[in-house]
């Protein structure tokens, strides 16, 4: 069958192509040969400034034209490399050979074995695929992720009065207010959000077995290792890792998967939190007409968006686990365990993608139902028991907690009446009676 959203096998390619897009110019096959190909090409031209002998003679006035390779890389180009690679089997030689290509055609034919100079495949895997990373993290995820974030600081300021039943252990529990319980996840973001922006972009240069062997072989007196960290660094926009094997160790990858399975793991909590307090009615959702809730029961209208993203986060912790777990083992100098894993980066962060879209168009439901929140503190003024006896405490009163408990663990409703006799029987200052009865389940709700 023809390749389309109907026949793609994963339905991240499929079902949810029109969310998922945006990831296709840096994880697609097409888009990680585009940046191998800007990788060879910095690095040609990074050999020319340096001053090689043998490159004395290139034609500066070229070096536009060089770039032009990757900036109008094109699909017709990237079947070419792959046509190639039939015949060569291996990726990275298939885009050196398209490169010498264009420098034949370009009249650079002297040039041509300065292309992939003193190179192993992991010299430009290890530079594009951060590289990659890094510009789908900046350009693309930290735009969502400030969305979500917004959107929730934007809820948290529209409740931030309404008082709200607690649930500890899925028990009533000292109130809360609602706009400080969506506060809670945004600081978290926030913090998770910090941490992620300050892990290195680490990235292997070495040669074969990172000690630029044939670099220091072919030109002794070159420092090599100045002119790999200024490329690395400054022209790649990356961090050189000084000491490695065949292969970049990926500790600094593992910890942005482990950071940004971080933050699924805080939206799956966010997700199961307003999922429970629509099945509480402390949320409706806004109806869009032609919409079907249930296939047999007209009346549904289910929280699927929380439960899409829940599930596609779940998905994609489990592959961000992995990958952190398994990318910085290899065995020896190197074996090739690391390639297919790291062809596979896309999918985690699309499944995060998917994930955080549905999360927004959720939140871009609800619609507070504050007559239920209200109802519920009215049920519930065994809650305010906490501030009764902490008030006796404060006062010295005899045994304050265990009075409270007689009071409000007998499996009887715990009503105002019950509370404010409960008062007029303490032997206590009339002050301090009329300060306990101003209490109520919508007051406690602290600072």
């Amino acid at each position: 069958m023809e390749l389309n959203p109907l026949t793609a096998i994963s339905p991240i390619d499929g079902r949810y192509r029109d969310k998922t897009a945006e990831l296709a110019p840096y994880f697609s096959e097409f888009g990680l040969i585009r940046y191998r190909i800007w990788v060879e090409i910095e690095y040609f031209i990074a050999l020319y400034i340096s001053g090689i002998p043998q490159l004395k003679k290139f034609p500066g006035t070229k070096i536009e034209a060089l770039r032009e390779i990757c900036t109008k890389f094109d699909q017709t180009d990237a079947l070419h490399i792959k046509n190639i690679e039939k015949t060569t089997n291996h990726d990275i030689k298939a885009v050196e050979y398209f490169i010498k290509e264009k420098f034949d055609k370009m009249g650079l034919s002297a040039f041509r074995e300065f292309i992939h100079f003193g190179l192993t495949s992991q010299d430009i895997n290890n530079t594009a695929i951060p590289a990659i990373i890094k510009e789908f993290i900046e350009k693309e995820y930290l735009v969502i992720l400030d969305k979500l974030i917004l959107s929730l600081t934007d809820l948290s300021k529209e409740w931030a009065d309404v008082p709200m039943i607690a649930r500890t252990h899925g028990q009533p529990a000292s109130p809360t207010r609602l706009g400080k319980e969506i506060m809670v996840f945004v600081e978290r973001l926030e913090v998770q959000k910090k941490q992620l922006l300050h892990i290195p972009w680490s990235a292997k240069f070495g040669g074969a077995t990172g000690n630029l062997n044939a670099h220091a072989v072919a030109y002794p007196d070159v420092n090599w290792i100045e002119f790999a960290d200024h490329f690395v660094n400054e022209i790649l926009g990356l961090q050189r890792s000084s000491t490695t094997t065949q292969i970049e160790h990926y500790d600094n990858l593992a910890a942005l998967f482990d950071n940004l399975a971080r933050i699924n793991t805080i939206l799956i909590d966010l997700c199961r939190d307003i999922w429970l307090y629509i099945s509480f009615e402390y949320f409706h959702q806004k109806i869009n007409k032609g919409e079907t809730g249930s296939s047999a029961m007209p009346h549904k209208v289910n929280p699927i968006d929380f439960e899409n993203a829940e599930g596609n986060l779940g998905i994609a912790n489990t592959l961000f686990r992995f990958m952190a777990q398994k990318l910085p083992v290899s065995r020896l100098q190197r074996d090739l365990t690391d390639s297919t894993v790291l062809r596979n980066a896309g999918v985690p962060m699309a499944h995060t993608v998917i994930s955080f879209k549905s999360v927004n168009k959720g939140l871009g439901k609800l619609i507070l139902n504050p007559l239920k929140i209200e109802q519920d503190l009215d049920n519930n003024w065994a809650v305010v028991a906490e501030a009764i006896q902490t008030i006796l405490r404060r006062e010295s009163y005899p045994e304050p907690y265990e009075a409270l408990k007689s009071l409000t663990r007998n499996n009887k409703p715990v009503t105002r009446a019950a509370i404010h006799e409960f008062i007029d029987a303490l032997n206590i200052s009339a002050e301090v009676k009329s300060e306990l009865k101003k209490i109520s389940p919508k007051n406690y709700t602290g600072i």
